[in-house]
């Protein structure tokens, strides 16, 4: 069937088309971008938050020789080969994952004075004492209240710091399941007691998964909030392609999985039609619907495998660093058992692995 001459399909870009934008083409050669609409340049500021995946841009931006914010280095005592495992440098602050747009929202309040949590410390099974919004980042917990409520406020002046300064903040949005405080409100990056510290209390935590109206009003008030104190800020927003790793919900995980992603998705989609300065990276396109699953996949069909990683990078590069040189796609071989990439930083593989060990113990 052709179009009649007068069709306003005819004048659509060929990154409009199927057929010309993904039918028949490599995975590695699909960009889900047409032209930009703004490039980062060496001399700006670029600062990250996330989900773990984020954790990837956040190392490719530092290896590119532009400028990757990094506002929390850490004390001058700490080994460079500790500094990761501590969560220095793995974003732009000590403030671990963020999975969801009400945590990188409270995230900001809190730094800004704006919001105390009626809960401000958990203690975890050794004793030590854990910071409930960044439960990972101090392995066996801090030694003493004190020293806790120290490095939180350190840590909270870091964050306004890196705001204030940076021209272009990257956001993974990862997650829409999540706990609560029935209290005031605070949203922990885990539940409480599962592994990382604190205890599960029904009368004093609660569920929520969260919905697009709330996942675009948290990102669009952090957005207004930003641009207070950064008017100049430019904001990008992906989604994590990383699947759940298990749902709270009644339903089978590859339907919660579809839920959350699908909410993030169309966030960002309002969000970036309502606010000029943010603008959407595909790395979810990019990783689950290139076609090249078996390669971008490991077995467990939940890891992101180098190839896929290499792509979004390539991607990316291409869209906003336009005078930085692009690499070489891996040659993505197949294989029967590919090798694994070194996993980032996640709190839920934490709380997995707590869990684990704590029915392995009680089968023993």
């Amino acid at each position: 069937m052709s179009l009649h001459p007068s069709s306003p399909y005819l004048k659509v870009p060929a990154g409009a088309r199927w057929k010309d934008a993904v039918a028949g083409k490599p995975a590695a050669d699909i960009d889900p971008h047409l032209a930009p609409r703004m490039q980062i340049t060496p001399q700006q500021q670029v600062a990250s938050a996330g989900s773990c995946f984020a954790q990837r841009i956040a190392e490719a931006l530092q290896q590119s020789g532009y400028g990757y914010m990094v506002a929390e280095t850490g004390p001058g005592f700490i080994a460079e080969a500790d500094r990761k495992a501590l969560g220095y440098g793995v974003y732009s602050a000590r403030y671990g994952n963020i999975y969801t747009t009400l945590q990188l929202l409270q995230l900001f309040d809190r730094a800004y004075g704006r919001f105390e949590p009626a809960e401000p410390l958990w203690r975890n099974a050794e004793g030590g004492y854990v910071d409930p919004f960044r439960p990972s980042v101090q392995p066996g917990g801090y030694a003493s209240e004190s020293e806790c409520l120290w490095d939180r406020r350190e840590h909270l002046a870091a964050v306004r710091s890196m705001f204030e300064q940076l021209d272009v903040f990257v956001f993974t949005l990862g997650l829409t399941e999540s706990w609560l405080s029935n209290e005031d409100g605070a949203v922990f990056p885990v539940c409480p007691g599962s592994g990382l510290g604190g205890e599960f209390d029904p009368a004093r935590h609660r569920y929520h998964n969260f919905s697009v109206a709330e996942v675009s009003e948290h990102m669009s008030q952090f957005m207004t909030r930003l641009a207070e104190v950064n008017p100049r800020a430019q904001v990008i927003l992906t989604v994590s392609p990383v699947p759940l790793m298990a749902t709270f919900e009644e339903r089978h995980v590859l339907q919660a999985t579809t839920y959350s992603k699908a909410v993030l998705r169309v966030a960002c989609e309002e969000i970036v039609r309502k606010h000029a300065n943010a603008h959407y990276f595909a790395s979810y396109e990019i990783v689950t619907a290139s076609g090249d699953s078996n390669n971008y996949f490991a077995p467990d069909r939940r890891s992101v495998l180098p190839a896929a990683v290499e792509h979004v990078i390539a991607c990316f590069r291409r869209q906003y660093m336009g005078d930085a040189p692009i690499p070489a796609p891996a040659a993505a071989p197949r294989a029967a058992t590919p090798a694994l990439p070194d996993q980032p930083m996640c709190d839920e593989q934490l709380v997995m692995d707590a869990l684990a060990s704590h029915t392995a113990k009680g089968q023993a």
